[in-house]
């Protein structure tokens, strides 16, 4: 089943290898968001996790061991973001910017010398039957452990979001954290774990870069990844199942991009790598369209600093 010498099976399959990375990201810093808290270091903290990864699964031989040291990465970045943010009250969008930078940076500096290393293989899961299936079976059932796990995750925040304790009191804090104070919540702690928890999300997230979808290291590899995960967040109106829609959308404009490349369609390439950034913004415009700040579902405390009262 193809169009234009494109085969859509492999094409759609390819689209959630892509936005993979993405999803994992978004997903990540929609739940420090929901807690109230800015974080614009996504990109820093998945490309630390990229080359985390990278070096581990490279030495050790086991890609598994790449990805729980990206997710490690991940998280330190994070709670260096939250120390900064969280108990010294520094400005958190400024932080936020000095965290990619400083992740930019330290990222280049210990990924000298594995230009041109190839990582372990990360092997696909073996469904069985189900990986037979015409089409779906493609499509659906031969992928990697963590695509599936990036919709595990999805999943579970939806779920923890709408019907457990837990995502009652993030969003409590979320929307006024005073009051969640008052309440006797921890604001601070609350806050410090959903940022370790998206700092795991985008650890992850950059590893799968660097370990499957290259797979390779390149100084910068993740592209601006972290920024485009921010902005899934925003229009998709901080809602679990809209983020998913909203990283698909972007890794079927990248994967179809590539494919155009590929199949000598006589557009400049210097519009189709445009393309993905262009297009995913524009849909998620429009989805959000004529819709206000409380109507977009932003959390009311968000970008806030709390200060605990005595």
């Amino acid at each position: 089943m193809s169009i234009g010498g494109i085969d859509l099976v492999v094409l759609i399959a390819s689209l959630m290898v892509a936005s993979t990375p993405i999803l994992l990201a978004a997903i990540g810093e929609l739940v420090a968001e929901k807690s109230g808290v800015l974080n614009l270091g996504v990109e820093g903290m998945m490309i630390m996790g990229a080359i985390c990864g990278f070096i581990v699964a490279v030495h050790s031989g086991s890609p598994v061991l790449g990805f729980a040291a990206a997710a490690v990465g991940g998280v330190v970045m994070a709670l260096l973001f939250a120390l900064l943010t969280q108990l010294l009250l520094s400005n958190q969008v400024a932080t936020g910017l000095a965290l990619t930078l400083f992740g930019l940076g330290l990222s280049s500096l210990l990924g000298q010398g594995y230009n041109g290393v190839k990582p372990p293989p990360t092997a696909k899961l073996d469904l069985g039957p189900l990986s037979d299936i015409p089409v779906i079976g493609p499509i659906l059932f031969h992928h990697d452990w963590v695509v599936y796990l990036s919709l595990a995750v999805v999943a579970a925040v939806w779920a923890v979001l709408r019907y457990s304790r837990i995502g009652l009191i993030l969003r409590a804090v979320g929307e006024n954290h005073d009051a969640a104070h008052a309440l006797g919540y921890r604001v601070r702690t609350v806050r410090m774990l959903a940022l370790a928890f998206g700092g795991a999300c985008a650890g992850v997230g950059g590893a799968y870069i660097s370990l499957v979808r290259v797979p390779q290291w390149t100084e910068g590899m993740t592209a601006g990844a972290g920024w485009i995960a921010l902005a899934i967040v925003v229009f998709a109106s901080w809602r679990p199942w809209r983020v998913l829609l909203g990283a698909y959308i972007f890794g079927g404009v990248t994967v179809l991009q590539l494919r155009l490349q590929a199949a000598g369609i006589a557009i400049p390439v210097q519009i189709l790598s445009m393309a993905p950034y262009l297009i995913t913004i524009l849909v998620l415009v429009i989805m959000s369209a004529r819709r206000g700040r409380a109507a977009l579902g932003a959390p009311a405390s968000l970008g806030r600093i709390f200060h605990a009262s005595n």
